[in-house]
């Protein structure tokens, strides 16, 4: 056989195969989408979380926004819809919809992260990402709750930093109960353990006022007792100021001086 002969026989050949293929495709694409949706299943991601929106509220909401997807063909199932349509809701981070080979549609979501609630001039909590979110109408998050006149741009700033310093440090992390932001802006905490309020004052140098107390706790509070007070002010430099719980509130100035592992407490 002569080569150019060879040739075109090849590149017909190839043609016939190329066009069967393409023809094949679109005829599998076409019947594709006429397939009907026959299962609808929609994921939690991390569903080993408090659920603050519910597969039942998710399903609920594609069905008013009439992107129930069951009985409709794969063609006419807006996939993009489904994935705007759920992340406006407050409650989700991330929302994924694909087909399965079988002709299920799957929906993926992932919720918001609540980091801490505010209470207080508004109730809302706020994520990870410094973002509000509504309280959910199925369950409450165990996360620290921040009341009193607390602003978003508090909450957003340097509430936030505060909250994250507390999670990075495990005594203080298990310790502290709750937040409050008072009038004039000074903060205080409600602790687990005994019955003392903790002034913490503005929310600067938040680490070193906590260390004085930790020494505190640690070195004093673990020999004389948890509850002989009902008001501790850390707002001064190297002094613990302690009001006594009585009829008649006393104050004793305890001052931190370090010595080795010990800590020295001294009536002033």
């Amino acid at each position: 056989m002569k080569p150019t002969l060879r040739y075109i026989l090849i590149s017909i050949f190839t043609v016939i195969v190329l066009g069967y293929l393409i023809y094949s495709l679109m005829y599998f694409y076409a019947n594709e989408g006429e397939k009907v949706c026959t299962g609808f299943e929609i994921g939690m991601i991390d569903n080993e979380k408090i659920q603050l929106i519910t597969q039942k509220d998710i399903a609920l909401l594609l069905e008013e926004n009439n992107l129930n997807p069951i009985g409709k063909t794969i063609k006419d199932i807006r996939k993009e819809a489904i994935e705007a349509t759920l992340l406006k809701n407050p409650m989700i981070k991330k929302a994924e919809c694909f087909q399965t080979p079988s002709g299920y549609i799957y929906v993926k979501v992932l919720q918001r992260t609540p980091k801490f609630r505010v209470v207080g001039l508004g109730s809302y909590y706020m994520d990870t990402d410094r973002n509000l979110m509504p309280v959910s109408t199925n369950n409450s998050a165990y996360v620290p709750v921040v009341s009193g006149r607390i602003t978003v741009s508090m909450a957003k700033g340097k509430m936030f930093d505060f909250i994250t310093y507390l999670e990075q440090n495990p005594f203080w992390n298990d310790q502290i109960e709750q937040i409050f932001v008072r009038n004039d802006q000074k903060i205080e905490l409600v602790p687990r353990v005994g019955d003392a309020i903790i002034v913490l004052g503005k929310l600067d140098n938040y680490a070193s006022k906590l260390e004085k107390l930790r020494k505190l706790y640690v070195n004093g509070f673990n020999v004389i007792g948890w509850n002989r007070y009902k008001i501790i002010d850390l707002q001064y430099k190297d002094q613990v100021v302690c009001t006594k719980i009585g009829p008649t509130p006393k104050k004793r100035i305890i001052e931190i001086v370090e010595k080795k592992d010990s800590v020295i407490a001294s009536k002033l």
